[in-house]
């Protein structure tokens, strides 16, 4: 099978694409069909008529386009998806490209990937990842808010943001509401920040002690777990089993990570309601001192789907969820 991924250059959606087809593909039998995956950037409508193009990103399947709207016209400008649940998004979600993928004759995942990548959707923002795009002044205030929290324990006040949203030419107030829409952090409802993924303005589970001596809550243990790669710092995270209630402590130095007691899993859970990931999932992603405890935990919560993963595994989607974040650039 031949995968086309058609965009313009520059495309803002394009990474999302890329990376909603490649956890689609997570865990198919490649050996019975070959697959191959190419980018192609279309740079006129001619062009785009010659590929079947409606619109930056789609998605071809030996060269048929499996999202087609009928009467859609060639076009390079944006696409628009709508979901299942009527919300409307720059690319196909995960779910609806592995249901095209088998459609087309691919065979079906023969592994547990695919499972864990729909469970992570609202942890990574479905494929889209937690650093801010730099227009509209969205990174530099993102990122300004992370640091306050990571300097202070706390929330910056609006207020402290204004500065930084003003070489934007916009209100801090403007650029946290566009935040918030797209799920980088929670506002209540006089728009005074209660989260910035990883970190929560108010106490959760999790509490991470950073080197510098600053006391911060995270929103989850995956989330606990991304700090010290985001910071490049070193912590120590405290927490606790939902089941036993005994102590879970997670010492980070030196890039490497010591769990107490040595039995400690995470559980990667999402419910199926749709929402920003405070809502969807970060109550569920917890530390548990035993296998058996997280099972049982599990068992008690039928509302949520969710799947136990290893230290190790822990660590990276802690890793490459929130390593980029405060990357400069």
């Amino acid at each position: 099978m031949r995968i086309t991924v058609l965009t313009v250059p520059d495309c803002p959606n394009a990474s999302a694409a890329r990376e909603r087809l490649r956890a689609a593909l997570a865990g198919r039998a490649a050996e019975v069909v070959q697959v191959e995956v190419v980018q192609v950037e279309v740079r006129d409508e001619a062009e785009a008529a010659r590929w079947g193009m409606t619109g930056s990103p789609t998605v071809l399947l030996d060269g048929n386009d499996p999202f087609a709207r009928p009467g859609a016209a060639p076009s390079v400008s944006c696409r628009i998806y709508r979901h299942e649940d009527g919300a409307v998004d720059g690319a196909p979600a995960v779910a609806e490209l592995r249901r095209a993928l088998t459609a087309a004759g691919l065979p079906d995942a023969v592994s547990e990937d695919c499972c864990e990548e729909d469970l992570l959707d609202p942890v990574g923002r479905a494929g889209r990842g937690r650093r801010a795009p730099a227009e509209r002044g969205l990174r530099a205030v993102h990122q300004a808010v992370l640091r306050h929290f990571a300097a202070s324990g706390q929330a910056p006040p609006t207020a402290a943001l204004e500065t930084v949203a003003a070489e934007a030419g916009r209100s801090a107030a403007e650029v946290l509401a566009e935040l918030a829409r797209e799920d980088f952090l929670t506002l209540d409802e006089g728009g005074r920040i209660q989260a910035a993924y990883p970190f929560s303005a108010t106490p959760t589970a999790h509490q991470v002690t950073l080197a510098s001596g600053t006391r911060v809550w995270s929103m989850c243990a995956i989330d606990a777990l991304g700090i010290s790669a985001m910071l490049a710092e070193d912590a120590v995270i405290t927490s606790s089993d939902p089941v036993s209630g005994e102590p879970v402590t997670v010492t980070g130095r030196g890039g490497r990570m010591r769990w107490e007691p040595a039995s400690t899993v995470v559980i990667v859970a999402r419910r199926s309601c749709s929402g920003p990931a405070a809502t969807v999932c970060c109550d569920a992603l917890n530390f548990f001192t035993s296998a058996a405890s997280a099972r049982s935990w599990l068992a008690q919560h039928p509302d949520v789907q969710g799947k136990m993963v290893d230290q190790a595994r822990a660590e990276e989607i802690g890793r490459q969820t929130f390593g980029p974040v405060l990357a400069a650039g």
